[in-house]
């Protein structure tokens, strides 16, 4: 007989993970980062309290490297003696940062916490907190860290239980901004009978692929890098007598990396641009309701300030300022580590590509490459041809000589053209 429960699904902790290239920042926020993957799990236990939840599901890498230290272990350990002093079972598999295979401590683990092997695929009982039967989980944990196998195709639900569980961590459908470790398709999943519930982990991002059965991804718990934008946190999953399934996102991050554009469009002076600049920091340091706010601030638009700003010089002394206005409250801090100019000027293009002039000729090429990737990739690999031959210079920037991003031709086109134009007009 199905009986109603609620779980929490969480993944990719990443407990201790390191966070670099912060040095500017100031020391109080460099410690809070270092602590925030930790704050994140206290809040989760937190979360599962306060919501009753009758388990967890943690979907793989809760520590960040394979040789966990002994501080991530400990705290991870008492963060599971509290759930159990609550009546909540975890159910744990690990991933590719932390496979069975690397150096742990023997730690006495409390009796409400399960840990999947890496040998087979394995089911447990999971109950509600009154002792009745709530679901069958089913798990296998990495035992290396590089897994290519596709172990959803050894899924296989096992009678007794209303409804089935099933935690993986791996890439499903093939996301190309994460390594393919345990690939499979969607299809695999959704088609694999008897499952109602893919609790799977190793995207950063949360989502959800499916329903009925549901595939999601619940992101991890705490943006670790200025990539991982955003809230961060868990899904708490209800699951109705007859097998409805409700899901609801709940952030557990401490420290929050935030993408901004502000433009600059009718902004006459750089006092007013600060102004809306600093109102944009108060903003989104109210949105985060008391986290620390990580921040990349893009100035976009058309307006009189193009010019000026187009000085790197300009922007390192606004970022300079804004760091200065940086709010603290309490331990919280909102910080603006980065400033990016994609400002644009007031110029006609149009009329300048019409024009029987240097500028002219330079806007009528570039929309000529920017009508054909073909002829912007033959052009942009022999512009960056004698840099990406350079040892140093190509190592560091492999990647982009390889995307090579059509930012890069708009970007140009703006700064180039937009001086020699201005500079036509001036002499004119």
């Amino acid at each position: 007989m199905a009986v109603p429960f609620r779980f929490i699904h969480a993944a990719d902790l990443h407990l201790d993970s390191p966070f670099k290239g912060l040095a500017k920042a100031p020391e109080a926020l460099r410690e809070r980062l270092t602590e925030s993957t930790f704050a994140a799990m206290r809040q989760l236990t937190d979360t599962a309290v306060d919501e009753k939840v009758d388990f967890i599901v943690l979907a793989g890498d809760l520590f960040d490297a394979a040789d966990r230290s002994l501080r991530a272990q400990l705290r991870l350990v008492r963060e599971w003696e509290r759930l159990a002093a609550h009546g909540i079972a975890v159910f744990v598999i690990h991933g590719n940062h932390d496979p069975l295979s690397g150096a742990r401590a023997e730690l006495k683990l409390p009796s409400n916490v399960h840990i999947f092997g890496a040998d087979h695929i394995e089911h447990k009982p999971a109950y509600r907190r009154d002792g009745e039967l709530a679901a069958f989980v089913y798990g296998i944990s990495y035992g290396f860290r590089s897994v290519t196998e596709n172990l959803a195709i050894r899924y296989r639900s096992m009678p007794g239980a209303a409804f089935h569980i099933a935690m993986l961590h791996g890439n499903v459908g093939g996301d190309n901004g994460h390594d393919p470790y345990a690939p499979c398709t969607l299809d695999e999943l959704t088609s694999n009978a008897g499952f109602h519930y893919w609790a799977l982990g190793h995207i950063h991002h949360r989502k959800v692929l499916h329903e009925y059965p549901h595939v999601v991804y619940p992101g991890n718990t705490q943006g670790r890098n200025p990539r991982e934008t955003g809230q961060k946190g868990c899904y708490i999953v209800d699951v109705t007598a007859a097998g409805a399934v409700e899901l609801r996102f709940t952030p557990l991050d401490d420290v929050r990396w935030l993408d901004e554009q502000v433009s600059i469009a009718g902004i006459p002076s750089e006092h007013e641009l600060l102004q809306q600049l600093e109102a944009t920091m108060t903003r989104l340091g109210l949105d985060a309701e008391g986290r620390s706010v990580m921040i990349r601030l893009e100035l976009a638009g058309r307006g009189p300030l193009h010019r000026q700003l187009s000085d790197p010089q300009a922007i390192a002394a606004l970022l300079g300022q804004l760091q200065e206005l940086s709010e603290e409250s309490g331990d919280r801090m909102i910080w603006v580590y980065e400033l990016d100019n994609m400002t644009a000027s007031e110029l006609d293009w149009m009329k300048i590509a019409e024009e029987d002039s240097f500028a002219g000729e330079l806007c009528r090429l570039s929309a000529q490459l920017t009508s054909s990737d073909e002829s912007w990739r033959s052009f942009a690999k022999e512009a960056v041809q004698v840099m990406a031959g350079n040892q140093k210079l190509g190592k560091l920037l492999r990647s982009k000589w390889e995307e090579l991003p059509e930012r890069w031709l708009e970007r140009s086109r703006e700064h180039v053209i937009g001086l020699i134009a201005e500079e036509e007009r001036g002499n004119g």
